[in-house]
């Protein structure tokens, strides 16, 4: 029988993802039930969601729709193998997936998360090369203070330093953008930021130093997330899109934050006019009921995998539980629900009032810069000397106890609140933060 330690806490056991675990087991904060805009904690109390969950849960908590897809799915049928066979949800979400896509994004892989959909691209874009008889282009390229999520391969082209450095060498071959973030030139920008486009040049660099033909892609968040919400600059992600054009280079966004109508239309692709070659989804995709993610890809790469005799595996490579179904009909559940109630354009109708309403927050204390697009804005704080994050995370604490949950990264206070706020909803995240900045020494 294992040994029970003398002082064992019920909470021992449970190692958080993510987590100052020796603060938050000595006063948890713990949530029991959620319903549209709001948590409740087990003390009773109900608490304003400012981030969506995670940035995931696009369309409010408990959603109807949601909710009996998957108790019915459950029901009906609790797992299907996704390897040489399938279930008729898998197919009716991927079509109603690419109905949403920009022109040419109509091929879709299923996976479990937004960190297995870089995965899953990344393999795609390196065998693509190889497929296609340019097997020379093994190199990836991602960006300074990019997140894509914590696989290998994932902070690898990732460019998160504290998601990276205790975890020995990354995997070859990957190099990394300079990153868009300029507070000198583009402090308290609404919507994107005026200076910046030719950061994107910062790529023929990489290519004078490596080669063209040993490049297989680029990976970008179309606006960065986790490391404090950047905002990219007018023009930099259009011509990303040309120079990998020029070299012969995939580009892929990950848009599993941005993604479901969080800068204002369906994806960031649609918001900024650039189409990748391969985008990432997941979060809002399942409105974060069911875990899932995707690859969406163009039908030329897909195209290029299907030769050879037809009884061989194109593309080794999958998950378990790819296409779950109850993923699926979460998901089906999910996009009628968005569709239903016009949530994938709702953040474009609200984020003037959201951009006006954050920045009155300017000349609040320690406040520092503000960036917005769509319904995801940045608060960023003066750090306190020798202890970078502890102001963003005092505030995160004043605010949950005050019925407000917000995230920070670092010192930057992220908000990403479900599609369905409303303006006194906001109201009250902005004023809520106010009060607790004041209160933050």
């Amino acid at each position: 029988m294992p040994h029970e330690m003398p002082d064992a806490s019920p909470m021992d056991a449970y190692w958080m993802p993510f987590t100052a675990n020796r603060q938050f087991k000595r006063a948890p904060r713990l949530l029991v039930k959620a319903s549209g805009m709001h948590y409740w904690s087990d003390d009773g109390r109900q608490i304003l969601d400012g981030v969506a969950g995670l940035w995931c849960v696009n369309a409010g908590h408990a959603r109807p729709k949601i909710v009996q897809a998957i108790q019915q799915q459950a029901a009906e049928m609790d797992f299907a193998p996704p390897f040489q066979m399938a279930h008729p949800k898998a197919f009716e979400l991927a079509d109603a997936l690419t109905r949403l896509m920009p022109a040419g994004l109509n091929r879709v892989f299923f996976t479990n998360s937004g960190s297995e959909s870089v995965e899953t691209a990344l393999k795609i874009a390196l065998a693509y090369h190889r497929a296609r008889g340019d097997g020379t282009r093994t190199r990836l390229i991602g960006r300074e203070r990019g997140y894509h999520g914590v696989n290998f391969g994932g902070i690898s082209v990732g460019g998160i330093v504290g998601n990276r450095k205790v975890f020995g060498p990354m995997l070859g071959g990957v190099d990394h953008l300079r990153h868009t973030h300029d507070p000198a030139r583009n402090a308290y920008s609404v919507g994107q930021p005026a200076h910046g486009a030719d950061l994107a040049d910062d790529l023929e660099r990489l290519v004078a130093l490596h080669d063209a033909s040993t490049i297989a892609a680029v990976i970008v968040e179309p606006v960065a997330g986790s490391t404090g919400v950047l905002v990219p600059p007018t023009g930099y992600l259009q011509r990303l899109r040309q120079i990998c054009d020029k070299h012969g280079i995939l580009l892929i966004f990950d848009e599993v934050i941005t993604g479901f109508g969080r800068t204002g239309q369906a994806f960031a692709a649609h918001t900024f006019g650039v189409t990748p070659d391969l985008m990432t989804v997941a979060k809002g995709l399942t409105n974060g009921c069911v875990p899932m993610g995707a690859v969406i890809a163009r039908q030329a790469i897909h195209d290029t995998f299907m030769s050879g005799p037809e009884h061989l595996i194109e593309f080794p490579h999958g998950y378990t539980y790819s296409a779950h179904p109850l993923a699926c009909a979460a998901g089906l559940g999910t996009l009628a629900t968005y569709a239903d109630e016009g949530l994938l354009t709702r953040a474009g109708e609200l984020q003037g009032y959201f951009a006006e309403s954050l920045h009155t927050l300017r000349g609040a204390p320690h406040v520092i810069d503000i960036r917005n697009i769509g319904l995801v804005g940045g608060i960023e704080l003066a750090s306190i000397p020798g202890e970078p994050g502890k102001r963003a995370f005092n505030v995160f604490l004043d605010c949950f106890e005050r019925g407000l949950l917000v995230r920070t990264t670092g010192d930057t206070i992220a908000l990403s609140p479900p599609l369905i706020i409303e303006r006194a909803q906001i109201d009250q995240i902005v004023g809520t933060i106010a009060d607790a900045l004041k209160r933050t020494a």
